[in-house]
């Protein structure tokens, strides 16, 4: 990884082209999480709500694409050394994600009207998500060894875009002051409630549900089609590659809250949750760890 600006990036090249490249619409959606924290699900929830009067539900391009080739990291899909996207090629509203802190975001979001939505998810989880999402890619069985040492790293600040408390309360403070601007939502609460976060996310995003599409059950229709269960089984999820080769299957596994608990020691979790204690705060911001 790259440290940049304080932060740890996995690559540097595409992140420098976004930033001197990107001009933001008015009608932009730009989605941001740190890795593993929930980016899939939201991905195909804006999608599938943006373009619902667009599709019938047996219709729906999620059937037959991952979310990612559906939704692009503009820092590496649309901006990296082999770019697969074409921005000039998506309608408006562009649904656009990013894994790049608030601090690294273009000018151009600030200055227009577009609208971010941040997912966090808690740490542990996040971390333990991100070990088994590597494994994957690398076709290898997860390494407890490897999971003890990369968990010291996490602690230390050294993490895919982290450090983790500071990717986050970009975010979050950004919320606190533009909430207008700034969606932030934590992947606990939506597995809790998901159809009153679902309506939040529509409202925010200009596609508010109206009252005869509540009576119509369109609501749960799509959270059922956004389902990681429902996504996970799907053809293009199970046994098809996206264009770099990586098997579209590691981007779904449990998404379970408190999974950590399978891998992680007390002492570990412990450690963690002191933490985030010390680092958030004064903040107002807290995880669920179950």
């Amino acid at each position: 990884m790259f440290l940049y600006k304080e932060y740890w990036y996995p690559y540097i090249h595409g992140i420098f082209s976004f930033q001197q490249h990107f001009k933001a619409q008015n009608s932009d959606l730009i989605l941001a999480s740190l890795p593993k924290a929930g980016t899939t699900w939201l991905k195909a929830l804006t999608f599938a709500i943006a373009n619902r009067n667009n599709y019938s539900p047996s219709e729906n391009p999620l059937l037959t694409t991952n979310p990612h080739g559906l939704v692009p990291f503009l820092d590496n899909a649309v901006y990296g050394k082999n770019p697969f996207f074409k921005l000039d090629d998506f309608p408006s509203p562009r649904i656009l994600a990013t894994h790049v802190t608030y601090s690294a975001l273009t000018s151009s979001i600030g200055d227009s009207t577009c609208r971010v939505i941040y997912v966090c998810r808690n740490p542990l989880d996040q971390f333990i998500s991100f070990c088994h999402y590597v494994a994957k890619l690398l076709n290898n069985p997860l390494n407890p060894s490897l999971i003890e040492e990369n968990f010291n790293l996490m602690r230390r600040g050294v993490s895919p875009y982290g450090p983790f408390w500071d990717h986050v309360l970009g975010y979050w403070k950004a919320n606190q002051e533009r909430p207008d601007k700034v969606l932030f939502l934590k992947y606990e609460d939506m597995k809790e409630d998901p159809v009153s976060h679902f309506k939040v996310l529509a409202k925010f995003m200009g596609f508010p549900f109206f009252v005869e599409e509540d009576r119509q059950g369109v609501v749960e229709e799509i959270l059922k089609l956004c389902s990681l269960d429902n996504l996970k089984d799907l053809e293009v999820n199970k046994i098809h590659k996206n264009d770099v080769g990586h098997p579209n299957s590691a981007y779904f596994r449990k998404g379970d809250v408190g999974d950590w608990a399978n891998y992680l020691t007390p002492s570990m979790a412990e450690r963690m949750n002191k933490l985030m204690e010390e680092k958030f705060s004064d903040t107002g911001l807290n995880f669920k760890f179950y």
